[in-house]
C-alpha cells in the first residue's frame, strides 16, 4: 500500500514541478526544460528531480545552476499547490540520457561508415 502512495505522491509532483518550470523559466533563455523523473525517499522527506533540457550544453549548464539556486523558492511553489504533510525536500540534477543516446548513435553511425560491409541492415 505504501507504494501505491509513494507512486501518486511522484506523479503528482511530476505534474506539479513540471508546470512550474514551464512557467518559470523562459525558453529562449535555458531552453525546453522537463520533469523526466522522480525518485521519493521511503519517507517521501525527500526528492529527487531529473530534469531534461532541449536546449545546448550552456543552456543546460544555465538551468542546472538556476535551479539550484531557486530551490528554495520552488519547493515554496510546490508547498503552494500542492497538499501533503510534509513537502520533500526537492534536489534537482540534470538527466543526460538524451545526450548520451544521441552520442551512442553517433558511434554506430561512426563504425558503419568506417566499416560498411559488417553490419546487418
Amino acid at each position: 500500500m505504501a507504494s501505491l502512495r509513494r507512486q501518486r505522491v511522484r506523479e503528482l509532483l511530476k505534474r506539479e514541478i513540471g508546470e512550474i518550470l514551464r512557467q518559470k523559466y523562459p525558453l529562449p533563455q535555458f531552453g525546453l526544460l522537463t520533469v523526466v523523473d522522480i525518485q521519493l525517499s521511503n519517507d517521501l522527506k525527500n526528492a529527487t528531480i531529473y530534469v531534461g533540457g532541449s536546449g545546448d550544453g550552456k543552456e543546460r549548464r544555465r538551468a542546472s545552476r538556476q535551479l539550484s539556486k531557486d530551490r528554495a523558492a520552488l519547493q515554496q511553489a510546490v508547498a503552494a499547490k500542492v497538499v501533503l504533510k510534509y513537502i520533500p525536500h526537492l534536489r534537482f540534477v540534470m538527466n543526460t540520457a538524451i545526450e548520451q543516446g544521441d552520442r551512442v548513435l553517433d558511434i554506430i553511425d561512426e563504425l558503419e561508415r568506417a566499416n560498411p560491409g559488417n553490419f546487418p541492415e
